[in-house]
Formats: structure tokens, C-alpha cells, sequence
């Protein structure tokens, strides 16, 4: 799972390089044509594994100056086929969650969902642990695979990243919410 998910991490590319990681990471895509739509992607209890303080010092900053107020991670995600229209965090039951509302052209460009013979998939390893999903779960021998019919209009899939120990360093105490 933890190849998959940091695959999907890097797809998105939300959530996170370095040493940031999440609970867990949910999807809702909302397809207003074949390939095309609008999306929100929720990440659950951000924390860092950082090692040192140095490294923490650069997760804090990378999560709240650059993927939180930056322009360039907006114009980072473009790049990658995610128009991102709003973005934010917020503090639930002292947890530190994300959410990202993105339009997209091609849903093949978020989470390496792939659309043939007129279904929509996407491919994750044996040991990723999917938590909900509106399509059909299909485990085989070497993967598990969600899949989703053509006719399905909203596509809705979340995936368990991270199970924390003590090692994780908890991000909520240092968010500031602005009012």
C-alpha cells in the first residue's frame, strides 16, 4: 500500500513531499463529461515524521507557506492537470485536515485513474487499504482495483495512508486558523 499511496501522493502532488504524510485521503470527483470535472480531495490528521527539528522546521514551512498560501504550488498543480480553485485547512477534534477543490480536463491526470472500454479504474497494491468507495473493489492474485461503470457521474474512493505510533510529530498546534 505504501508504494501505491505514495504514488498517489505524488500525482496529486496535495500532499506531500518530504516527511509530511495523512491518515487518510479522500476523493470525490465529479465528472461533468467523459474525462472532465471538478473535484475535492479531503487528507485527514496531517503529521511529520521528521527526524530532526531542522527537517521539521522544513515540513512546517513546506505545508504551511507553500502548499497552503503560495501561488506557486497553484501554478505547480496546473502543470500537472489540476486546476486548483480553493484550498484549505482546519482544525476537527484537534486534528489537522486539508481540502482541495481542483477542476480537471483529463481524470486520468488525478490519481492515475484510467478510463477504458468505457470504465474507470485505478490499479493499487495488495496491501493498500481502501476505507470507502462507491465503485466495485476487485482483488486478484497481484492488485486490488476499484472500478466504476461509465455511468457513474461522482466517483468517490478513500484510502488509509498512514496508521500513526509515537514517531509522528502532530502539525495541529502550529496552524493558526485565520478568521
Amino acid at each position: 500500500m505504501q508504494k501505491q499511496l505514495l504514488m498517489i501522493v505524488v500525482l496529486i502532488s496535495f500532499f506531500f513531499p518530504g516527511c509530511l504524510t495523512f491518515h487518510r485521503i479522500s476523493y470525490e470527483l465529479n465528472l461533468e463529461g467523459q474525462l472532465n470535472g471538478k473535484g475535492i480531495i479531503r487528507v485527514y490528521d496531517i503529521r511529520s515524521n521528521a527526524e530532526t527539528g531542522e527537517d521539521f522546521e522544513e515540513d512546517k514551512n513546506t505545508l504551511f507557506d507553500y502548499m497552503y498560501k503560495s501561488n506557486n504550488f497553484i501554478s505547480d498543480m496546473r502543470n500537472e492537470g489540476k486546476n486548483i480553485i480553493s484550498r484549505r485547512l482546519y482544525l476537527k477534534d484537534d486534528l489537522l485536515n486539508g481540502e482541495v477543490k481542483i477542476t480537471f480536463d483529463d481524470i486520468r491526470k488525478v490519481e492515475g485513474i484510467a478510463f477504458e472500454d468505457g470504465f474507470y479504474y485505478m490499479t493499487m497494491d495488495l496491501e493498500d487499504s481502501i476505507y470507502s468507495t462507491n465503485g466495485e473493489i476487485i482483488i486478484s492474485d497481484e492488485y486490488k482495483r476499484i472500478i466504476w461503470d461509465k455511468s457513474v457521474k461522482t466517483i468517490l474512493f478513500e484510502i488509509v495512508a498512514t496508521d500513526y505510533d509515537d514517531n509522528y510529530l502532530d502539525l495541529a498546534p502550529y496552524y493558526k486558523e485565520e478568521n
